[in-house]
């Protein structure tokens, strides 16, 4: 359950700033300069249940997508599990977690976590699939055994993809990570819905536009990182 503590918080202080409220503003400019830093403690939770779910995320998808590169008929089997996880809804898989992990912050970064699988598994078996043969050949023409062949051949050609996943599975979570307040998790998600049990909705206004410039933030980086992983592809260009 959610502490009505926050939104004990916002009245008292609406009560200070009463103009707000009798314009009943969809944004009110002085609040949200005067109550700005109670937005700084969500955001850094926020950050957190994003790079934790993602992280581990990745670690397990590649994990599973190199099996799965290797021995093709694990193939089926890891994209059918991904897929399971994948379409449970969302809130569903919260309370389903609670009474095994209870209410904080492991529990939405287990269900974060199981979000960014099938996206990442998928664009990273593609990845690695669509490296051409003849270059995979020409590597083994030059003495490459399989895993030097994999780690500097096949998964460099292959960052495009993967990053491309990345991508996606973490703009995605930023926005699933709202969800983390029905189990405590903390996040933007307490701010938004703080904000959606008051007439008042400033609160909801800075909370989505900050988790929507912490997609963009994130989303960036990794653009960032893909041109840095791939520079063989300015020197092929070039």
């Amino acid at each position: 359950m959610v502490s009505a503590a926050p939104i004990a918080e916002v009245l008292l202080h609406n009560r200070s700033n009463p103009d707000c409220i009798q314009r009943n503003e969809i944004f009110c400019p002085g609040w949200a300069v005067d109550n700005f830093n109670r937005y700084v403690d969500p955001v850094i939770q926020h950050v957190v249940l994003v790079l934790a779910s993602v992280c581990i995320g990745f670690a397990i998808a590649f994990a599973l997508s190199l099996l799965a590169h290797r021995h093709r008929w694990l193939s089926p089997t890891f994209l059918g599990a991904t897929g399971v996880l994948y379409t449970i809804p969302s809130i569903a898989f919260f309370f389903l977690l609670l009474p095994i992990t209870g209410r904080g912050r492991t529990t939405a970064i287990i269900a974060l976590t199981a979000f960014t699988l099938q996206i990442i598994y998928r664009n990273v078996t593609t990845g690695l699939a669509n490296v051409p043969a003849d270059i995979k050949d020409a590597g083994r023409g030059m003495g490459l055994t399989d895993r030097p062949l994999l780690w500097r051949v096949e998964i460099p050609l292959a960052m495009p993809e993967i990053i491309a996943g990345l991508r996606i599975a973490t703009v995605s979570t930023v926005a699933l990570a709202t969800l983390a307040v029905f189990v405590n998790g903390g996040g933007l998600g307490v701010e938004i819905y703080t904000a959606g049990n008051l007439t008042f909705k400033t609160g909801i206004v800075i909370a989505g536009t900050l988790a929507i410039l912490l997609a963009l933030a994130f989303d960036l980086i990794l653009v960032a990182i893909g041109r840095r992983a791939t520079t063989w592809r300015r020197v092929a260009s070039g």
